[in-house]
This record gives structure tokens, C-alpha cells and sequence, in this order.
């Protein structure tokens, strides 16, 4: 099937001043859209990071996601990074420049705002709804690199707006989850194990809720992907009620 890789640049994530929700919007975004997401790359603001995070995606991916290091500041370096590494040159692209003009209609087109114009050629702009830099769609020998501004309400705004070019319609993605009170997840775990052995292709991960000695309860959710959705569906569903037979079956009760 195809992957993933997730790129956020910034050094305010590295040193803790900036909790990473655009990693967590994106991953999100490309599972629902047919993708196993592989990897999550956080660097800072430095052209070999940068350069070197690209490197790593690609390797792995099909299609790699950044955000952050867009925008006219010194310290946006995330186009520079990924030409670099991949032996491109920046050139002004058109599209982009006309889409930053209208941002800037009543004011000088600087060095800094021309900055945000520039990028490889394997790339195109997309125009940024809510803010000013463009994001980037970039094509790299049938592998999808996508571009996109830091501040999160940019960042959603650019990728729902790449959503055709990102969908896999051939995929589907599907999850449910079932709340089990009253069963430590050291004691579920061999049923994990068991679920996933019964149910080809399918993954379940517990997620304890209360403290395990005193209270436990769990919510075993249980997902995985498939070409055919309906059959993906009872799959899925069959897996969460073999879990919940087994939890009653340890002396647990089941909440849907």
C-alpha cells in the first residue's frame, strides 16, 4: 500500500515552545485518505536538517507532507532544504508571484515577500486562503512532496484544498472502538495477540483509561485498510466483537 512520511520544521517544536498539532492534523488527513503513515521527522531551521529529513521521507514514502519554514523570514528555509537535497534551483515561479501581488496589492514587493515566490520546478503553487506563502506541490519521479506554512489554520486550510490531488480512491481507511471496564490490559493483551491472528490485516491497539490496579478500562480500538470498504466495515466490526466476548468472557462489561 501506499506511505507516508511527515516533515515540521521549528525550532520552537525542538525546544518545546510550540506543541506539534499540525503533525497530528496531517497524519490524521493521510490515513483517512488511503495512506500507512511510516514516519515523523521533526528538525529545526537549518538547510541540512531540512535537507537530510527530505532524504529520509523519500526513501520511504510515496507522498511526504511538511509544514513549517514557509514564509519571508530569515529562518524559513523548508524550499531551500528540499531543492537542495534533491539538486534543484530556486527560480521565481509566475503562478506564485501573481498570487503574492494580489496579497501585497497596496504594498512593495520586497526581497522577503519575493522569497515566498521562489521554488523548484518540479513544484507548483497552490494559492494559501488564509495567509500569504503559497504552498507547494511538488512531483518527484511518480512520489508527491507537499509544501505547507506552519501556522495551523494556513497549514488544514492548503492541504483540504490538495485533497484530489492526495486522495487514494482505490483505499479505504476504517476504525471503531469499544470501551471494556473491569479487565487489566496485561490480562487482554494475549487477546490482542488472538484478534489480530483471526482477522487478517487488521491492527488493535489498547488504550488503558484508568489506573490498571485500581480501576481498569480500556478502549481497545481496532483499523486497518482495504480496497473494498464494505468488506473493510464488517471486518472491523466482527474484530471489535470478538473483543468484546473475550472481555466478558475475563469478567469484564462492555460499553459501545
Amino acid at each position: 500500500m501506499k506511505t507516508a512520511s511527515i516533515i515540521t520544521v521549528g525550532n520552537e517544536i525542538l525546544k518545546g515552545r510550540t506543541v506539534n498539532t499540525n503533525a497530528a492534523f496531517i497524519g490524521n488527513f493521510l490515513t483517512y485518505h488511503g495512506y500507512q503513515v511510516k514516519r515523523g521527522i521533526i528538525v529545526m531551521d537549518e538547510l541540512d536538517e531540512i535537507g537530510w529529513a527530505f532524504r529520509t521521507a523519500l526513501d520511504v514514502s510515496d507522498i511526504v507532507v511538511s509544514s513549517g519554514g514557509l514564509g519571508p523570514t530569515f529562518d524559513d528555509m523548508t524550499v531551500e532544504g528540499f531543492a537542495r537535497c534533491t539538486g534543484q534551483n530556486l527560480v521565481i515561479n509566475e503562478d506564485a508571484l501573481s498570487m503574492i501581488r494580489k496579497k501585497y496589492s497596496t504594498s512593495d514587493l520586497t526581497e522577503q515577500r519575493l522569497k515566498m515566490a521562489k521554488m523548484p520546478q518540479t513544484c507548483r503553487p497552490v494559492e494559501n486562503p488564509v495567509g500569504t506563502a503559497p504552498g507547494l506541490l511538488c512531483n518527484m519521479e511518480g512520489k508527491k512532496v507537499i509544501i505547507l506554512p506552519g501556522v495551523p489554520k494556513e497549514m488544514q486550510a492548503l492541504l483540504e484544498a490538495m485533497e484530489d490531488e492526495i486522495r487514494l480512491p482505490d483505499m479505504h481507511y476504517y476504525d471503531e472502538s469499544v470501551i471494556i471496564s473491569g479487565v487489566m490490559e496485561s490480562v487482554f493483551a494475549p487477546y490482542v495477540d488472538r484478534i489480530m491472528k483471526e482477522f487478517d490485516g487488521i491492527y488493535v491497539k489498547s488504550h488503558p483509561r484508568n489506573v490498571e490496579v485500581k480501576n481498569p478500562e480500556l478502549e481497545i480500538e481496532i483499523s486497518g485498510f482495504g480496497e473494498d470498504e464494505a468488506a473493510l466495515k464488517k471486518k472491523i466490526r466482527d474484530a471489535i466483537s470478538r473483543a468484546g466476548e473475550y472481555a466478558v468472557k475475563l469478567g469484564g462489561t462492555v460499553k459501545r
